[in-house]
């Protein structure tokens, strides 16, 4: 469903190492806003919900809340550094049109309709 690049695992597996709880998720995904129409979320979350799914990624988990999938499937996460900064990249096959930031998209028949899905 959502694929993880070597750079994006070891940014996430570092993430995950420092934050104060042990028993954390790396959260993906998708709420209404931005400039394209929907923006993605990513967050570190110790809370696992009924409507959640879990991915084992091997040293990591990723929690992605079922109203989520449909935004996000075949999704490749990546990390890049650049100069000072860095950060992930989501190459999102269900986009077909994105802001010059990459933070939000749009879907072909997207009329607005996400649900608060994070």
């Amino acid at each position: 469903m959502i694929q993880v690049s070597e750079a994006a695992s070891e940014k996430i597996t570092e993430i995950l190492a420092n934050d104060e709880a042990r028993n954390s998720f790396f959260r993906i995904g998708v709420n209404e806003g931005g400039c394209s129409g929907l923006s993605y979320t990513l967050t570190v979350d110790e809370q696992v919900t009924e409507e959640d799914i879990l991915l084992n990624k091997g040293e990591f988990s990723i929690l992605v809340h079922a109203d989520s999938v449909p935004y996000i499937k075949g999704l490749l996460i990546d990390y890049e550094e650049r100069g000072m900064t860095g950060g992930f990249t989501l190459n999102n096959p269900n986009a077909r049109a994105s802001c010059g930031c990459g933070a939000s998209f749009r879907m072909e028949n997207y009329r607005g309709e996400a649900k608060k899905c994070d």
